[in-house]
């Protein structure tokens, strides 16, 4: 585009635009002429995906801003009325992010001028809470203005339909070619006929969180010693109701993360899996000597686990919550993402139970099951879990943190602890071990050709086994990834979906010998994975 044409861009945006500020803000760059911004405030529309929108909070159609918004609810009520959904209810929440609270009412406005019955919710609330709204109150479809653990200058619009699921192909390709055809934004029609709901739907989805996870049944709960911290985030309010109701103590939270804050100022980046992002919780539970330490992103649908001063993998405390469930007589279908871990489908084959494997996301984590056998827990190695998914169609680390919880507190009741556990685990099934290959690159075309190369030619071996490759994206639903698998090996490759990175998905399986242990299974575990790091970086050219 050149320079000329992208200030005539610029300036139509800006006449169309009906927020004072951020047409302030696009005037201003046309003022000075700074073309340099301007092209990247007009790269492209932020992409409709699976998960919604996402983006940097800033004027132009590349940013998060009223104008995007309006445009993206304008485009939700097209597509619902398209489906035979007109004049249905709508559900919205919002997190604590910088213009949550105004983007979840610019979207009320936008739907209620559509002719839809909607419902915000009545505070900044965990996304849980609205993913359970959605079905609790019999809606259509619910909007969560969320991003997640996304940096701080960047905000999101999730978008769940009437199952209470994320949306799966073609739904949001159609909602993108539905707000493609918005016109202008200051066109689009408005209303303040919405309503601001009370305190009930939270308090109900406590109490069916509580239900779906029988506390009753733990005894000594009360006793159990639990560190926390909620990020700066929206989850410490909720998930301190939850725990009362269940009977377990109140957590001991981390002052400095303890309130909403969206300047996440103690944190570099607000996710539990980023280097750091941790230590003060881990600090806290040192000083309280806290049986188990949990925290929770901002938006409270992951959670991240520590014990005895480690904090464990999302594969780890996948499987173990699984393990919990099925000892507790829970059956049915047991899935996990293709790239998570390989232990919790041993642990359910053990006792009989079926699993599946899905490709990456809670949107097809959800969609597993069958009839005969139910969707009865899932998870994915990026710290997501859903134990009640009759309850949030969706990952929630709320009831992830419950169930923690009293699975820990069972453990101590019996003298030992949630690392106890996998040892057993290990010692019945093998020491599963993963890990990744991750690479970030500048020049995207490196992962393209990264996953040509791979392939066109794979290796045959890894760990000196032999491996068969197959490419996912001859499957269905075809997925940009492929797989190695060999005896007691596995090495799934994508590029990230968020960022611009290559990702390898590494495991090896272990065997405990009675005379060397779990120190020397673990020793080789961490050799093999190295090992694997070095052979998957030769192979993808890396």
């Amino acid at each position: 585009m050149t320079a000329d044409l992208l200030l005539t861009t610029a300036r139509e945006w800006a006449d169309a635009d009906p927020h004072d500020g951020d047409r302030a803000e696009i005037e201003a760059l046309i003022e000075a002429e700074d073309v340099e911004e301007l092209a990247r405030r007009f790269a492209g529309p932020l992409t409709f995906g699976t998960a919604g929108l996402r983006g940097p909070l800033r004027a132009g159609p590349a940013g998060m801003n009223a104008a995007v918004v309006t445009r993206a609810a304008a485009g939700l009520a097209r597509h619902l009325s398209d489906t035979g959904h007109a004049g249905g209810g709508v559900v919205i929440g919002f997190d604590a992010r910088r213009r949550s609270d105004e983007f979840a009412r610019i979207s009320a406005e936008v739907l209620a001028g559509a002719g839809f019955a909607v419902q915000v919710l009545p505070k900044a609330l965990p996304t849980p809470v609205l993913s359970f709204a959605v079905r609790h109150l019999g809606c259509v479809a619910g909007v969560m203005v969320t991003a997640s653990h996304n940096p701080p200058d960047d905000n999101g619009y999730k978008v769940y339909l009437g199952d209470g699921a994320q949306l799966v192909p073609p739904a949001d390709r159609e909602i993108e070619a539905a707000i493609s055809a918005v016109g202008p934004a200051r066109e689009v029609r408005l209303s303040d006929e919405w309503q601001t709901l009370g305190h009930e739907v939270e308090a109900d989805y406590v109490s069916a969180v509580v239900a779906a996870l029988d506390p009753s049944s733990v005894a000594d709960r009360s006793a159990l010693t639990v560190a926390y911290t909620a990020m700066h985030g929206v989850g410490a309010e909720t998930t301190r109701a939850v725990f009362a109701a269940a009977g377990l103590a109140a957590p001991v939270s981390v002052p400095e993360q303890d309130e909403p804050d969206p300047a996440f100022p103690t944190v570099t980046f607000p996710n539990p899996e980023e280097p750091g992002a941790v230590d003060l919780l881990m600090a806290l539970a040192d000083r309280v000597l806290a049986d188990v330490a949990i925290a929770e992103d901002p938006d409270a649908d992951r959670c991240s686990v520590v014990c005895g001063g480690r904090q464990l993998t999302g594969d780890e405390v996948g499987a173990l919550l699984a393990d919990w469930l099925l000892r507790r007589g829970v059956r049915g279908t047991y899935a996990s993402s293709l790239v998570s871990g390989s232990l919790m489908h041993v642990v359910a084959g053990a006792h009989g139970v079926p699993s599946e494997e899905t490709p990456t996301g809670f949107k097809w984590i959800m969609r597993a099951g069958s009839v005969g056998a139910p969707l009865v827990y899932g998870y994915e190695e990026a710290l997501g879990y859903s134990v009640a998914p009759s309850v949030v169609r969706d990952k929630d680390g709320i009831s992830a943190a419950l169930a923690v919880a009293l699975l820990a507190a069972e453990l101590k009741a019996s003298g030992r602890t949630l690392l106890d556990r996998l040892d057993e685990l290990a010692r019945e099934h093998g020491l599963f071990v993963t890990g990744q290959l991750s690479v970030r690159v500048e020049d995207l075309t490196l992962i393209s050709r990264a996953m040509e190369r791979v392939r066109a030619a794979p290796p045959s071996s890894l760990l000196g086994r032999e491996v068969a490759f197959a490419d996912l994206a001859l499957e269905d639903p075809p997925v940009d990834a492929v797989r190695l698998l060999g005896d007691g090996v596995r090495v799934i490759v994508r590029p990230s979906g968020t960022e611009p990175k290559l990702k390898a998905y590494l495991e090896t399986v272990v065997p405990v010998h009675d005379d060397a242990g779990l120190i020397a299974a673990r020793g080789r575990g961490e050799d093999e994975l190295d090992q694997l790091r070095a052979e998957m970086s030769t192979a993808l050219g890396l």
